[in-house]
């Protein structure tokens, strides 16, 4: 019996038009999906998951941008291997879908779009609880993953890629200095119990920490003993470094009380002070292709998209169903699609379109470290950690800008514009980016003075008063009143395929903006700021630095400066708040727009969790009004209180009634989800 891959090229050998470079499709299962449960008009739904091979060819010009491409291994047709998992949910009856691809990004190789959007979700969706409410699959969506990221653990049903390692053109390992930084906090290690602040475990020391970060795998050194390698302390970025001496730590890890030896750990004899950053240098080899992970994107969604074999090697499981493609990416992913999109990867080798439009949800103003060599794509700057790590790089706009300290000039469009490819983009944020991620910097200068124009494919949205975690109603919403995204990434969902599909304008965009005063520095933040006990304002924010990593890194993804030169911070601002301390400017759902709290996008570590004041990565707060005027004057709240607000709770009901009928009108809710917003609202305690 012949191979697989004998009859894999036997058959590249007479199909040339399998030039389209995926290759084979293997079907490793095809099953109903929530027991065959039929979705309102759409009908049942199916799940098809199997594997992608696709070949890259080094010489396509579709392939230049592609860091280390041409140092990765090639076949007997001179093409570059490479395989990706694909998970897909699809109507049963093609004929009863809306002819929409919806493509998740996979974040850290997880499925996010089912929790996005329907309240659902999980990394194996197979019941009716994975569907949530059912919204994607009522709408008629083709739901897709696939794998793109070459460092993702294996596991808990995550999607893969297999990208090939770059070598030297003798065929020896390439060799590099590698930058990690480690910190040690419950919050920074990803534990699952949140911890209460100044508990015994939120000050636990570790003595002993991986140099991975969220489900990645990192490069080991390339010995243990790796003598080169050096380690240096720092309560926070900006203070002076402390070196720890080499013979006081090692590359391991601790068992039983013992050091055992291990070249994707770094343990401290003194153990890690919580909160601290602990910057390491090493030396690691063998580096992934990372950058394959965006071609083989493109490829993916072509093959679904335009691929038309119902039988043979090339099995598409959506053929003929897809009229137009949509990217979705939640937070890493989200700022995958942005970086797509800038290094041009929007029209596949015939010269069609990939996406129609992208959807980069609570992304900031970011790229990534998406293709480059030993590049970490989990890594990304925020207020506290990772700051060196290049995920926020200029050009930041649609439109041309020109940066005044380095003399770079240009769009994050550029390439796609150049091609004739710009797609539709929905920029949506929470007011976390503001804070941690540097959102401002979509849509002004990077000297914070103006604002920016915006290309007429772009518009931008800001979801007052949620935050990064709130993208699928995480465990830190409050109970009183949910703050999650959900309700208006449906809505803009709608509006975006009216837009691509009917040429239907789209709803305005709503983001703070300098010229009306509701974006802002952090001295004008905080002298509006309402004196609430025991919720004092930021004294910091994120402002990325400009990064050089070398003369390598835009051309060829290579740090020759590791870790890269720190330059002046771009000037990022943030969002300008009202009396109550609820943010003047974006779409406001009704617990801004109706409050009966003050809710933030960001929320300050507590001093016992280390590095105290810094602001958390992701989360925001809850800050509830009195509910009397007696309890406002004995805690001296300067904020109404809600009866003082609102009469009675038909008057507060009627008021959340209003709001929602303003934002249905301007496109940013669904009628569904205003009714639900409403009934919420009468049944609040009162």
């Amino acid at each position: 019996m012949r191979s697989i891959y004998t009859v894999f090229v036997a058959l590249i050998a007479v199909s040339p038009g399998l030039d389209a470079q995926v290759v084979r499709v293997d079907v490793a299962e095809r099953v109903p999906f929530a027991g065959g449960h039929s979705f309102a008009d759409t009908g049942p739904y199916e799940r098809v998951v199997g594997k992608l091979y696709i070949e890259v060819d080094p010489s396509d010009p579709a392939n230049t941008r592609v860091s280390d491409l041409k140092l990765a291994p090639t076949n007997d047709r001179g093409r570059v291997e490479v395989w990706t998992d694909f998970f897909l949910l699809k109507p049963a009856d093609p004929a009863r879908g809306n002819g929409r691809l919806l493509y998740d990004v996979a974040n850290r190789g997880n499925k996010v779009a089912l929790g996005s959007f329907n309240g659902g979700g999980g990394n194996d969706p197979t019941t009716m609880e994975h569907a949530g409410d059912g919204f994607l699959m009522e709408e008629g969506y083709s739901i897709l993953w696939s794998g793109w990221s070459g460092d993702v653990e294996s596991g808990n049903d995550r999607v893969q890629i297999g990208v090939p390692v770059a070598r030297n053109a003798d065929g020896s390992s390439i060799v590099g200095r590698i930058y990690a930084e480690l910190e040690s906090t419950v919050y920074g290690l990803y534990v699952a119990n949140v911890l209460e602040p100044g508990s015994d475990a939120a000050m636990r020391r570790y003595y002993s920490l991986p140099f991975d970060w969220g489900s990645s795998r990192p490069y080991p050194s390339v010995t243990t003993e790796n003598g080169s390698a050096t380690l240096v302390k720092r309560p926070r970025r900006g203070a002076e470094g402390v070196e720890i001496p080499r013979e006081q730590w090692s590359f391991g890890r601790l068992e039983n009380g013992a050091v055992v030896p291990d070249p994707n750990r770094v343990q401290l004899d003194e153990g890690f002070e919580p909160g601290w950053l602990y910057d390491l240098v090493y030396e690691g080899k063998d580096p992934r292709v990372t950058g394959l992970g965006l071609a083989a994107t493109r490829d993916v969604i072509s093959f679904f998209r335009y691929g038309s074999d119902e039988e043979g090697p090339r099995t598409n499981p959506l053929a003929g169903a897809v009229e137009y493609a949509y990217g979705y990416g939640g937070s890493q992913s989200g700022r995958f699609l942005h970086h797509f999109v800038y290094e041009g990867f929007n029209a596949d080798l015939e010269g069609r379109f990939v996406f129609d439009a992208i959807m980069p949800h609570v992304a900031g103003a970011g790229k990534g470290i998406f293709n480059h060599r030993f590049g970490q794509t989990t890594r990304h700057g925020s207020h506290h950690e990772e700051t060196l790590y290049p995920s926020d790089f200029f050009p930041f706009n649609s439109v041309h800008q020109v940066d005044p300290v380095t003399g770079a000039s240009g769009s994050m469009l550029d390439r796609v514009r150049a091609s004739g490819h710009v797609p539709r983009v929905f920029f949506t944020q929470t007011s976390t980016e503001y804070w941690s991620r540097a959102a401002s910097l979509l849509h002004t200068d990077v000297e914070g003075r103006v604002d920016a124009e915006l290309d007429p494919s772009v518009r931008i949205y800001m979801i007052a008063g949620t935050a990064h975690n709130s993208m699928t109603g995480g465990v830190y919403q409050s109970p009183v009143n949910r703050a999650t995204t959900r309700p208006v990434m449906r809505a803009l969902l709608v509006a975006l395929d009216r837009w691509v599909a009917e040429a239907a304008d789209p709803p305005e965009s709503r983001y703070p903006r300098i010229d009306d005063g509701t974006l802002v520095d952090l001295a004008t933040f905080r002298a509006g700021w309402p004196d609430i006990a025991g919720a004092a304002a930021p004294e910091d924010y994120y402002q990325p630095f400009r990064l050089d990593p070398g003369p390598r890194w835009l051309t060829e993804g290579v740090a020759d400066q590791v870790p890269p030169v720190a330059g002046p911070a771009f000037q990022t601002l943030v969002p300008m708040v009202d009396a109550d301390g609820n943010e003047v400017a974006g779409i406001r759902l009704p617990h801004v727009a109706v409050p009966l709290a003050t809710y933030t996008g960001w929320n300050l570590r507590d001093a016992s969790w280390g590095a105290g004041g810094m602001l958390t990565r992701w989360m925001g707060s809850y800050l509830a009004f009195p509910r009397t005027e007696a309890e406002r004057a004995r805690l001296r709240d300067p904020r109404r209180s809600v009866r003082e607000r609102y009469p009675t709770h038909d008057a507060y009901v009627a008021e959340v009634e209003r709001a929602c009928r303003e934002l249905v009108a301007g496109g940013y809710l669904l009628e569904r989800d205003a009714a639900e917003l409403v009934r919420e609202a009468a049944e609040r305690s009162w």
